[in-house]
């Protein structure tokens, strides 16, 4: 019998889990879907026998979803979380785990309590030159630092919807990405970081960030973060005693230095990186595994992200991540 997965959320990101769900999984089959606009047509033409719910509780209670993936803005994460906590259904949340740490941590407390399984969607784990260039760090000796540059295009959205007092912005939407794949790349934590943001999110959404993270060895890492008007620019540059390495996971390229000797580009064979998590979620489930990227993982990235916004608030000061909980 196929894995039952409902999806809860169907915007753009969504859509892509569900043409994953619908026709690149054997064994996997979609078994409800939750939207906001339920009156809208269906993403595919292949959803018609697919029930459509407008509450995720009640995708949630549908005794034949087995399984939970959660694509929505994180503000709603923690309710359907605990709603599927309640429910007994392993869950997939996309990054953000949650808005802030405080709701992450309790997120986890409850998966962890009642013994069930909750992995977050941080997809740039799974990105072939992310992982490509992970495989030669060694290689370039002894870490002295590294610099990443993470800038996206402006959402198409943004000068129509208003935003919600709070909210936060590139830092957690997407340069969460990079406060992940730091641990991901070193095996470090993040325990300190000083951040300067273009505004604070009691004003509005931050657009710009430029963050300090310090991991537990001392290693600098120096993150440029920008919603832009056009363009998009996503690479990380490692400085070792022996070399360098440089990944775009943009353009899927990883090209180094080392020693007296020209520079040299790896291959790199690029996969989807959400069909990737989709995998790596159902195999968690089916063989009753830890999954690869827990809670706990996505927790700590919106941990740092708290010391970051902190940090903005307090002129760019050295914040430490345990200082918080």
């Amino acid at each position: 019998m196929p894995l039952r997965i409902g999806l809860i959320g169907a915007g753009r990101h969504g859509s892509r889990y569900i043409r994953h769900l619908l026709h690149d999984l054997p064994g996997v089959s979609l078994a409800a879907l939750c939207r906001k606009r339920i009156g809208e047509g269906l993403p595919s033409s292949s959803m018609t026998d697919i029930p459509v719910y407008g509450d995720y509780r009640a995708l949630i209670a549908d005794p034949t979803v087995e399984a939970v993936v959660v694509v929505t803005p994180p503000s709603l994460c923690p309710e359907i979380c605990l709603e599927a906590v309640r429910a007994r259904k392993p869950i997939l949340i996309e990054k953000p785990l949650a808005p802030t740490g405080r709701d992450a941590r309790m997120m986890v407390a409850a998966a962890e309590e009642a013994g069930l399984f909750l992995m977050t969607a941080q997809t740039l784990r799974f990105d072939s030159s992310i992982l490509t260039l992970k495989d030669h760090l060694a290689e370039i000796g002894r870490f002295r630092y590294a610099t990443f540059t993470s800038r996206i295009e402006m959402k198409a959205s943004a000068q129509v919807l208003a935003p919600m007092p709070g909210q936060r912005g590139a830092l957690l939407e997407f340069g969460v990405h990079l406060l992940d794949v730091v641990p991901f790349l070193t095996g470090e934590a993040v325990v300190a970081v000083r951040c300067e943001l273009d505004q604070l999110p009691t004003v509005a959404p931050d657009t710009m960030a430029i963050v300090q993270a310090q991991t537990v060895s001392g290693m600098q890492c120096v993150m440029d973060i920008a919603r832009v008007a056009a363009g998009r620019v996503a690479r990380t540059e490692w400085v070792g005693t022996q070399g360098q390495i440089t990944a775009d996971w943009f353009h899927q390229r990883v090209s180094g230095v080392t020693g007296g000797t020209a520079p040299f580009e790896w291959a790199v064979q690029p996969q989807q990186t959400i069909l990737a998590t989709l995998r790596a979620f159902v195999h968690a489930i089916e063989t009753n595994s830890p999954p690869p990227i827990t809670g706990r993982d996505g927790c700590r990235a919106v941990e740092v992200a708290d010391a970051c916004y902190r940090s903005a608030e307090l002129g760019g000061a050295s914040v430490s991540v345990s200082s918080l909980r």
